[in-house]
């Protein structure tokens, strides 16, 4: 059965572990002889820079094409595109609008007996493998190449609950991390998305928490998260999103509620003196830029996890 990696509810703690193992070994021939279309309907500098250079580590020949070159639902059909690049690539890893984009896609391969797998690479609703970095960069931090070492830590996410929000909880709370989510009202994950969450939990017993009051929620944190109010589509609310988000910044002060060794996460583009202070994202608790390399690493885990029956 051909493996797709759209959103982290999709795979077991099992997947999620073997993803993070197979992230480590920096070079591999999981991909010799084969592509990825490498669809992006939003630019990103990191996304398609990790993206690239990890296919180039598992010799593979990635082919970037633009939302102009394609047109998803304008041009042709997700359904055409998708079965359009399956007759040339192995992977569709797709930066997308809209996730519906990538169920169709992944729907008609499947139908088809298509052997192409659909990566998101971020949709409107969750962005699975920059959670696969940030999970990396927190296991350097705690516990080496030992995922069991962050089982019993904290995590908590300050502003706006977006797609961001839901993959990283998602990833945490398998792992048997907290997650605390400080966000105001309208801002807050879906009660669905929050019992999703809270499921995913069960079996490894971590919690999560919806919290009004920033302060009280980073108490005792190992690790604060935050990303940027105002996202990609959003431009004309930002004015609202400033207003409202006020007090939902990661501070010097705010960081002072953590615990002492906490470290700073952001997946970065970053608004200096919106979500987080430059003093915090320059300081010594940040781990910003280890974040970014992580990306690369995570790409590989992911296409290796993918092809890995195929190695077999």
């Amino acid at each position: 059965m051909t493996r797709h990696f759209l959103d982290l509810s999709d795979c077991s703690s099992e997947d999620l572990i073997t993803i993070l193992s197979q992230a480590a070994t920096p070079t591999s021939k999981h991909l010799e002889m084969k592509s990825v279309a490498m669809v992006f309907e939003k630019p990103s500098v990191r996304t398609r820079n990790s993206t690239e250079m990890a296919v180039v580590d598992l010799d593979g020949h990635a082919v970037m094409i633009t939302s102009a070159e394609v047109g998803i639902g304008t041009r042709e059909s997700a359904a055409d595109v998708a079965r359009t690049l399956g007759s040339y690539h192995r992977i569709i890893a797709a930066r997308v609008d809209r996730h519906a984009t990538l169920e169709r896609m992944r729907s008609v391969l499947d139908a088809g007996k298509w052997n192409v797998s659909v990566v998101n690479l971020l949709s409107d609703y969750s962005h699975p493998c920059q959670a696969i970095a940030d999970v990396l960069t927190m296991m350097d931090e705690y516990g080496g190449d030992q995922i069991a070492a962050l089982t019993g830590k904290t995590l908590c996410y300050v502003g706006d609950g977006n797609n961001v929000t839901l993959s990283l909880a998602q990833a945490c709370i398998q792992l048997g991390i907290n997650v605390r989510v400080a966000s105001p009202q309208g801002y807050q994950l879906s009660r669905d998305q929050q019992d999703t969450i809270i499921q995913l939990g069960h079996h490894s017993g971590a919690s999560f928490t919806q919290y009004d009051d920033p302060i009280a929620a980073v108490e005792g944190a190992n690790v604060l998260y935050t990303d940027v109010w105002t996202s990609m589509g959003q431009e004309a609310e930002q004015e609202q999103r400033r207003r409202d988000l006020a007090g939902y910044s990661i501070t010097t002060s705010l960081l002072d509620n953590a615990e002492s060794d906490a470290i700073v996460l952001h997946c970065l583009p970053a608004h200096r003196g919106e979500e987080i202070d430059d003093e915090v994202l320059e300081g010594p608790h940040s781990r910003i830029w280890k974040q970014v390399a992580h990306r690369r690493t995570a790409m590989r885990g992911v296409f290796r996890w993918i092809l890995d029956e195929e190695q077999e």
